[in-house]
């Protein structure tokens, strides 16, 4: 199956807004159930640790990658990785969290743009890894 024109994605955009699945959005929803499953497994601290990794990959990609895509997809799981640890963690520590995941929504929303300029790819990236180093530093791993 070839990858959805522009159109096609942005149609699928407005079906999911109006609260219309679309196939590829179940099928998204069934691997972030999965995900979610074996990710709650893990030990705080490694979950953690799973989340300063994403994080600096999105680092990394921000820099590096070609596709807009790479980095959208990080920046969502990031965002799923943080809702499903920051009740677990410590008042403060769930604060900082959901704060990163502010900004990871607001660069979410705005990337396809903002991969354009190389000014706003330099931003992204050295504010993942500024998240991705508090992340290990909640973790207590070194």
């Amino acid at each position: 199956m070839s990858a959805p024109d522009e159109f096609t994605r942005e149609l699928a955009a407005t079906f999911v807004g109006w609260g219309i699945p679309t196939a590829e959005s179940i099928m998204d929803k069934e691997k972030r159930e999965k995900l979610r499953e074996r990710f709650l497994r893990d030990p705080l601290p490694r979950r953690l640790g799973g989340l300063a990794s994403t994080l600096g990959r999105i680092s990394s990609s921000a820099r590096n990658s070609t596709d807009p895509n790479t980095v959208a997809t990080l920046l969502d799981e990031a965002k799923h990785l943080i809702e499903w640890t920051a009740a677990d963690t410590e008042p403060e520590t769930a604060a900082e969290l959901v704060q990163m995941q502010t900004l990871l929504t607001i660069w979410q929303k705005t990337w396809t743009e903002a991969s354009q300029n190389p000014h706003q790819r330099l931003l992204l990236s050295v504010q993942a890894k500024d998240w991705s180093d508090k992340a290990v530093d909640f973790s207590g791993l070194v």
